[in-house]
């Protein structure tokens, strides 16, 4: 009986003990069938144990990886790079499987999160010494007539040239064009670009090479009655990682999992390196009498001026509605940037967002 397997061993003794008394034979069955059925499993595991033990360790990272293990990561600090980076990977396939839920001819999408939930960077600031923050300069906010009090004769004259029609039908487009640079989450700062900033007024800066565009607009706002309010053009990388991570933790304090917090946080600010505020190409834009940046400013004679206008000027709403399963970003009628006038008008004759633009070319 020694060269006999477990399995047998266990079998020949349960038959044994079953002609002694039948009553224990039939209730010992299901537990001798499951003891040979682990033994089955054991054995085959054993001999195949190069194969599965890639499972288990791809078992153990899902699980690892899992938006209900998160909390384990709450008490740490949150500029691990690849925490961020794991996460944002996880929100990529989300939103790369998303659909609008209506048919082609809907004008409306689903706001990806509750925008009463959204904090400012205001409210995420509040309760620090801002210790990480006082080699930063403040970003100041400037009226309109501010702006172009220095500028009146260039604006003017900018606005005038303007006015001449655009050909973009005739218009060769280059995905190279500094212009039509692609920034997003899939898409972040290359490490080689570089640009020159420019000064709009006091701290107030963008890149260099479209201020006079930008002020030729603002003249042109102006002229029809729109005095807009520049609120946040260039941002560095040190700001934008500051905030972006005091906004997570500022949702874990409201009780989200760090997986949540994250999400609202990516879906309302881009994460650090990968937003166009740190190319000096984009900026947001409100007016005198609006100044959150909420959707209510699209419904706001600046908000639908912008919309119709900034075009012309080598603007385009960045993250209209609608596209929101393609920018992963969602819908801010304040937040303009730079494309050139002949791109900015085939995206808004076509209803494109730069996206769907730069992956025609």
């Amino acid at each position: 009986m020694g060269n006999k397997t477990a399995k047998e061993n266990l079998i020949f003794r349960y038959y044994k003990l079953g002609k002694k008394n039948k009553l224990v034979k039939w209730l010992l069955f299901p537990f001798v069938f499951i003891a040979c059925a682990c033994i089955f499993v054991a054995r085959y595991f054993a001999s195949n144990g190069k194969k599965y033990a890639c499972v288990a360790v791809a078992f153990l990272f899902f699980v690892m990886s899992s938006s209900f293990s998160f909390p384990i990561f709450e008490d740490m600090e949150l500029t691990d790079q690849s925490m961020l980076f794991l996460a944002d990977n996880r929100m990529e396939l989300v939103m790369a499987n998303k659909r609008p839920e209506s048919a082609a001819g809907s004008s409306t999408a689903e706001s990806l999160i509750d925008t009463e939930d959204v904090l400012d960077d205001i409210d995420v600031l509040d309760g620090y010494e801002d210790t990480e923050l006082e080699n930063m300069e403040d970003i100041d906010k400037y009226t309109l007539d501010e702006i172009l009090e220095e500028n009146d004769a260039a604006a003017e004259e900018l606005q005038e040239t303007n006015e001449m029609q655009v050909t973009p039908e005739e218009m060769v487009f280059d995905k190279s064009d500094w212009r039509l640079l692609l920034i997003n989450k899939q898409h972040p700062i290359p490490d080689d670009y570089t640009f020159e900033l420019g000064t709009i007024k006091g701290s107030m800066k963008c890149d260099i090479r479209i201020i006079d565009d930008l002020l030729a607009m603002l003249q042109a706002a102006k002229n029809d009655g729109i005095n807009l309010v520049i609120c946040s053009p260039y941002r560095d990388l040190n700001r934008q990682q500051v905030l972006f991570n005091r906004k997570i933790k500022a949702y874990m304090g409201k009780g989200m999992s760090y997986m949540d917090a994250y999400k609202i946080s990516s879906q309302a600010v881009t994460v650090p390196g990968a937003s166009e505020h740190q190319i000096g190409l984009a900026l947001d834009i409100v007016c005198d009498s609006y100044f959150s940046l909420n959707e209510g400013f699209g419904d706001t004679e600046a908000g639908k001026w912008l919309e119709e206008h900034s075009c012309e000027y080598g603007f385009t709403l960045r993250y209209p509605k609608g596209k929101e399963y393609i920018t992963s970003i969602e819908y801010e009628p304040w937040h303009f940037r730079y494309v050139g006038k002949e791109a900015a008008t085939v995206m808004k004759e076509k209803g494109i967002c730069l996206e769907e633009f730069v992956d025609s070319l």
